[in-house]
């Protein structure tokens, strides 16, 4: 039980990775504030889940983030963890892209990370061995065909991750996750910015050196592994798990 009695808010937790990192959370003692947009999938996850709470609404926006904070501080009584998974893609070259998407993009990928961590920082103080695990891309490093806002907020988050590490150690720990082609509907709406979808998705298959999409379960144990005791002298760090893509 690797974080038994851990009080964990998860963002994004209603389908591919964020649910498989809550349902790992779960498994290992985790109390668990599950955020995401969809009702009807966040009150299944909650049914599964002993010990989880699930607060709709859009990260995007500064209230929702504080209220996650509010519902764990309120049935929990404290915060040690806060994992943030929610993204969109704004796809669209710069020149085609509207000027709200760009901004929904930025808001959903990067201000959310600001505005979650902004209300859950005097908590995890509180903790004395807080963590906070952003859930980036290796878009961070590698750019992709009318993603421009994706990109450009996955790196930003990079950037967010290393000053707060900074900021916070040695009491906090911070890090992220840049994962490579998992298979969730992300990558496959993603592969709509190609001509061919299939073709799109099977490509990004044969470049890893592993030859096989990654699954969300891969990129939970990875999660586990950076919020637990198991990483105590990891912070301030961008862990690719991209099955060798980069190498390629």
């Amino acid at each position: 039980m690797k974080l038994k009695d851990k009080v964990c808010i998860v963002t994004g937790a209603t389908s591919g990775m964020g649910k498989a990192i809550s349902e790992a959370f779960a498994k290992e003692g985790a109390k668990l504030i599950l955020s995401g947009r969809n009702v009807e999938r966040g009150e299944a996850l909650v049914s599964q889940l002993k010990n989880s709470i699930f607060i709709s609404g859009d990260i995007s926006e500064e209230a929702t983030n504080e209220k996650l904070v509010k519902a764990a501080i309120t049935n929990f009584g404290k915060l040690d963890i806060i994992s943030l998974n929610a993204g969109v893609l704004g796809l669209g070259n710069v020149v085609d892209l509207s000027i709200s998407t760009w901004h929904h993009t930025l808001n959903t990928n990067l201000s959310s990370i600001f505005y979650l961590s902004k209300y859950a920082l005097p908590y995890l103080l509180k903790a004395n061995e807080g963590n906070i695990l952003i859930n980036s891309s290796i878009a961070a490093f590698k750019s992709f065909p009318n993603h421009p806002a994706y990109c450009a907020s996955k790196a930003a988050a990079l950037a967010l991750m290393k000053q707060m590490a900074v900021e916070y150690a040695p009491k906090i720990r911070v890090n992220a996750m840049c994962p490579g082609p998992v298979n969730t509907p992300l990558l496959w709406d993603s592969a709509k910015a190609f001509e061919n979808i299939d073709a799109a998705v099977e490509n990004a298959k044969n470049a890893t050196l592993l030859q096989r999409l990654g699954t969300p379960e891969d990129i939970a144990k990875l999660a586990l592994f950076l919020v637990s005791e198991d990483s105590n002298w990891i912070t301030g760090s961008a862990i690719t798990i991209d099955g060798g893509i980069l190498n390629s």
